[in-house]
């Protein structure tokens, strides 16, 4: 359960849900450019590009689950359970772990076609973190200011398809969800014509008719006809204020209620947070689940050139109430 969402009215805006029945542990972290990424079947990238995001840190390693680098290439992972299938270790290939997946494109790569360009050489293996962490069953959504890319490990392979609507959800695969959208072709932003008879004369009683078969369920199928329909009539904006508050917006209508969604051996589905990357200004912002202040960090006001991960704890921003504020500034 989650969905991520790439807005590009007014720039890019770039933010997700993500949905667990249990905490994550995430903190928001600033990956510096000399910060080394330790690869397991790849010689360590000891210089790179600069990357802020939501992670969980294990043994001082970002395990990201969603963020951008300071050229502002966006990227989120999403359950994909079912589908995702990772194969051992090839010889003509660039052969990473599930979890050095994010990072290496994102230390690597400035613009989203030049991610879609390494991926095909790139083959995800089975390989786990840890004893107790096997790989998460995962597909990607990749954005830049101008375009949008889902990547996908089946079977057959690495699988890449653009990404009019700028969403993603979970399953059936991309182009199922994609085709579903014709179901919905006659729904509109607009107040709708009267086409039940002209014999009638029928007048909508309020705004927003023209909506009316919108799905309301929390489904990953339903999820992404609700945010493609939002992502592609809403503009965030031309300012930034305006762009992460729309965003969050979008995205709210999207979020799981706790309570609404059993999960399997117990518990519930819900969100825990928010995010919304500024490719502009390089901004990270993140709402927790119960917060009432977005917290940001712009990684520009880090020491980039630095060697150390900076972590910005999500219990000590969760405790934050009110306003907004700025994490880590100079």
């Amino acid at each position: 359960m989650c969905t991520a969402i790439a807005n590009h009215g007014g720039g890019l805006y770039f933010g997700r849900t993500l949905d667990y029945h249990a905490p994550m542990g995430e903190e928001i972290v600033v990956i510096p450019r000399n910060f080394p990424l330790i690869l397991r079947r790849q010689p360590r990238a000891e210089s790179h590009y600069a990357i802020a995001g939501a992670a969980l840190v294990c043994q001082n390693y970002p395990l990201l689950f969603d963020g951008m680098n300071e050229k502002g290439l966006c990227m989120a992972g999403l359950n994909f359970a079912g589908n995702a299938v990772y194969l051992p270790a090839k010889s003509d290939k660039i052969n990473l772990a599930q979890f050095e997946f994010m990072p290496y494109i994102l230390c690597s790569c400035a613009f989203a076609e030049e991610a879609v360009a390494a991926i095909k050489d790139i083959n995800i293996t089975p390989d786990r973190f840890s004893a107790d962490m096997p790989p998460a069953p995962l597909h990607w959504l990749i954005a830049d200011r101008s375009r949008a890319f889902v990547v996908e490990f089946v079977k057959e392979g690495a699988i890449v398809y653009e990404d009019p609507a700028g969403v993603l959800t979970n399953n059936p695969p991309f182009p199922v969800q994609m085709a579903m959208l014709s179901g919905y072709m006659n729904l509109s932003p607009a107040l709708p014509r009267n086409n039940f008879s002209k014999k009638l004369p029928l007048t909508p009683s309020g705004m927003g008719f023209g909506a009316i078969g919108l799905p309301g369920d929390v489904s990953p199928q339903s999820r992404f006809v609700r945010a493609a329909f939002l992502n592609c009539n809403c503009s965030c904006g031309v300012s930034e204020t305006e762009g992460v508050y729309n965003l969050f917006s979008m995205l709210g209508c999207v979020s799981v209620p706790y309570g609404c969604c059993a999960a399997e051996g117990g518990g519930f589905e819900s969100t825990l947070y928010f995010s919304c990357c500024s490719a502009q200004s390089g901004t990270y912002y993140y709402l927790p689940r119960g917060g009432l202040k977005v917290c940001a960090v712009n990684m520009f006001s880090q020491d980039l050139n630095s060697a150390r991960l900076a972590r910005y704890s999500a219990s000590v921003i969760s405790s934050l109430c009110g306003g907004a504020e700025m994490l880590g500034g100079k």
